[in-house]
């Protein structure tokens, strides 16, 4: 069984026709501005990014990419050997709903239930993660467990979202403990309020969760709750792990018991249930060396066409483990059995 990790859809107008009642006048409208390559959903005075498809270049269809056609979208998977999807949005990624509590309620809500509805037709091939009215607490918790119950496998979560709170933040312990007990895990995505000052790359956006997940008492407090790293890659692994151990060679220096070899702590990833997904053309051999052997994933990006896709990842993956990267033992971890416990498949 070969899972890929992260894909996306491509909202579209089918998206808002789940709108719950009361809910139609927030109905996004799809603007084009004149001398833009991409388009726009504008709601309530709001405006989310639609982007404009190279089909050529991405490798799929719009029939594919908005699930406009399931069937086609898992003939595809056939066709590149993938036995099960886990689908992301594409809207969300840059959105920010500050303020406008009423517009996030209704656009998620109406987005959860049409990808609810469309994937019901995959036979379990195509699951998904749920986008959540996270300035609407109580309803994101309700959100989540409709979610659970329609074939969602994660919730898609940024790293700073609510007015740059940060994944430590208590405001979002409800949240957790729902999905603590319901088996769901938080997965970490690409992703940004939505900052038009934003001018380094969104995947750095991403890693500052990482500091505060590992060095608050998160684990401690949602023990058994999962946390996945996703689109980012794993090559900030080792950068990441070598500023922790950091200040634990400082506070030794400081103590006069300082041991120049002092590891990295590769323990990490398990203790903290952090899973990561990994790029086909990363060194994994390499970043096995840091504890990530039963928690590096494979995601294809499917749809998308930026740094972090590439539609064969999958296949380049086990390519490699047939010429000696790396165990085919590792291989299967990575495509089957991380994904499959990370996402409760």
């Amino acid at each position: 069984m070969r899972i890929d990790a992260d894909a996306h859809i491509d909202e579209t107008e089918a998206t808002w026709d789940y709108l719950l009642p009361g809910d139609e006048g927030l109905r996004p409208e799809c603007v084009t501005t004149e001398g833009q390559v991409d388009q726009a959903w504008v709601s309530g005075g709001l405006s989310f990014r639609r982007a404009v498809r190279n089909y050529q270049r991405t490798g799929v269809t719009a029939e594919t990419s908005q699930l406009i056609d399931v069937d086609a979208r898992v003939s595809h998977l056939d066709q590149l050997g993938i036995d099960t999807q886990v689908i992301y949005p594409t809207m969300h990624i840059r959105s920010r709903f500050v303020g406008h509590p009423e517009i996030e309620l209704a656009l998620v809500r109406s987005y959860n239930r049409w990808i609810a509805d469309r994937t019901q037709a995959s036979g379990g091939r195509l699951r998904w993660a749920a986008v959540l009215p996270l300035l609407s607490m109580d309803a994101a918790v309700k959100e989540l467990e409709f979610a659970k119950e329609n074939g969602a496998v994660g919730v898609f979560k940024k790293a700073i979202e609510c007015s740059r709170k940060g994944v430590n933040d208590s405001y979002f312990f409800p949240l957790y403990e729902a999905a603590e007990a319901l088996g769901i895990p938080m997965c970490i995505h690409v992703g940004s309020e939505g900052r038009e000052e934003q001018t380094a790359p969104v995947a750095l956006d991403t890693l500052q969760a990482f500091d505060p997940l590992v060095t608050s008492d998160l684990g401690e407090r949602f023990p058994k709750l999962r946390w996945g790293f996703i689109e980012s890659g794993a090559s900030w692994v080792p950068y990441m792990l070598s500023l922790l151990s950091g200040g634990e060679r400082r506070t030794k220096m400081q103590a006069n018991t300082y041991n120049p070899d002092l590891p990295v702590d590769i323990s990490l990833f398990d203790r903290r249930n952090i899973y990561v997904v990994g790029q086909s053309h990363e060194d994994i051999p390499y970043l096995l060396n840091f504890g990530l052997e039963d928690r590096l994933m494979v995601g294809t990006d499917y749809t998308h066409a930026d740094q972090s896709s590439e539609i064969q990842a999958l296949d380049f993956m086990e390519q490699r483990a047939l010429n000696g990267d790396f165990s085919l033992a590792t291989y299967n971890k990575m495509v089957e059995d991380n994904p499959r416990r990370f996402y409760g498949l």
